[in-house]
């Protein structure tokens, strides 16, 4: 069966997103930038909530008119050529080679999705859905990089998730003396 890797950047204090919904703070360094490519190797497909598709969608098409970052203009290929499904109750035709698969049945999609043949699905950020996935025992390692930044408010990994679930760490890297990883799998 296929692992399901959830992805994540947060901040100091346990943030995905800004106060105002801002995602302007994760730094990108080289040594960050090769974990990013490391963990695109184990997965065949990227797995994302409307919200995180949005801002995927409206970034990774025409990167390389808006951005000359190394990481970014390495990435954009590998980004349009993996194959992403989105998760979602209202999106409909969400382009660039995803498909939208009804959040109403999350639970029953992923278990799916899992038993496929193929290599490891990776969830890129959220909170909601990266929870009840987590809570049903769908999520095997989550690979959370903190940024050391404090933003004061927004949205909190886990957000909502009601009961508690333990961890087992199994990894810690520091990245461009800025970055540290987590990586956990269900205990």
């Amino acid at each position: 069966m296929r692992k399901l890797i959830h992805s994540v950047h947060i901040s100091l204090d346990g943030m995905i997103e800004g106060p105002n919904g801002e995602f302007d703070w994760p730094a990108m360094g080289p040594e960050l930038s090769a974990h990013s490519f490391e963990l695109v190797e184990r997965v065949d497909t990227f797995l994302y909530g409307r919200r995180v598709w949005e801002m995927m969608a409206g970034y990774w098409p025409d990167v390389e008119s808006i951005s000359d970052d190394p990481h970014d203009l390495r990435f954009a290929p590998v980004w349009r050529s993996t194959p992403k499904v989105v998760f979602s109750r209202t999106l409909t035709d969400p382009g660039h080679g995803a498909r939208v698969i009804d959040g109403e049945h999350l639970v029953d999609e992923v278990t799916a999705l899992k038993s496929e043949p193929g290599k490891d699905l990776v969830l890129m950020g959220g909170a909601e859905i990266a929870g009840v996935l987590t809570e049903h025992g769908l999520v095997d390692e989550h690979d959370v990089v903190v940024h050391p930044v404090v933003l004061g408010g927004g949205k909190r990994l886990f957000a909502g998730v009601p009961d508690r679930f333990d961890l087992e760490l199994v990894e810690t890297r520091t990245f461009d003396s800025r970055a540290v990883l987590l990586h956990y799998r269900r205990a």
